[in-house]
């Protein structure tokens, strides 16, 4: 198997009361483990399979829509399980990614609304984001289903930092409709500690 399931770095219950011990059990159990092994199966005896997930991604254009939606599913929640933690949330401005935020946003509370409303209005499944840049600028993006910024068919291209799962299989057990709940609460757990180590790696 080229590709394996990460092991989630905290228990199911860990993130509670902000992401139920029940949704992560599920999400990463059965969503993510199946989009590991269909993406498996998708690169099974070909190239690909001795491939990185970001190089794939890179040219996903050129694959499959089996390549493109399960290989984005299995980059993307490899993500976003390190960027939550149970010892998450505050905010990051004595880190460096906290300065960058600074000078892309104007503030932290203004980059919370902007990435809030960029998960908030992504019509149907899909992902938030806070990326890099090439000029290593930070900026703020959503993408539908499974795809991500690391992919040549994205609009906007770069380095995800932080990502956000509003496909409804990741909060619907505990706040149904109320999707702008789960994003307030996501700000809670996020892990700003992994989100600087990978905004200092991308640069």
């Amino acid at each position: 198997m080229a590709f394996q399931l990460p092991d989630l770095p905290y228990a199911f219950d860990a993130l509670e009361p902000n992401i139920d011990a029940k949704t992560m059990e599920i999400h990463h159990g059965k969503h993510h483990a199946g989009y590991t092994n269909n993406l498996n199966a998708a690169i099974a005896d070909s190239p690909l399979a001795d491939q990185s997930i970001e190089d794939i991604l890179a040219n996903v254009s050129q694959h499959s829509m089996a390549v493109r939606n399960n290989g984005g599913g299995y980059f993307n929640h490899c993500l976003f399980w390190e960027v939550m933690s149970p010892n998450g949330g505050g905010n990051p401005d004595n880190l460096s990614v906290g300065a960058a935020i600074k000078d892309a946003f104007g503030s932290y509370d203004d980059f919370k609304k902007e990435f809030s409303a960029a998960a908030a209005t992504r019509f149907g499944s899909g992902w938030a984001w806070l990326s890099l840049d090439g000029a290593g600028k930070l900026f703020i993006s959503s993408t539908p289903n499974q795809d991500n910024p690391l992919m040549d068919v994205a609009d906007k291209k770069g380095t995800p930092v932080l990502g956000l799962d509003v496909w409804e299989h990741a909060y619907y057990l505990n706040y149904q409709n109320r999707r702008p709940d789960y994003i307030s609460s996501f700000f809670n757990v996020i892990n700003w500690e992994e989100v600087n180590k990978r905004f200092e790696a991308g640069k």
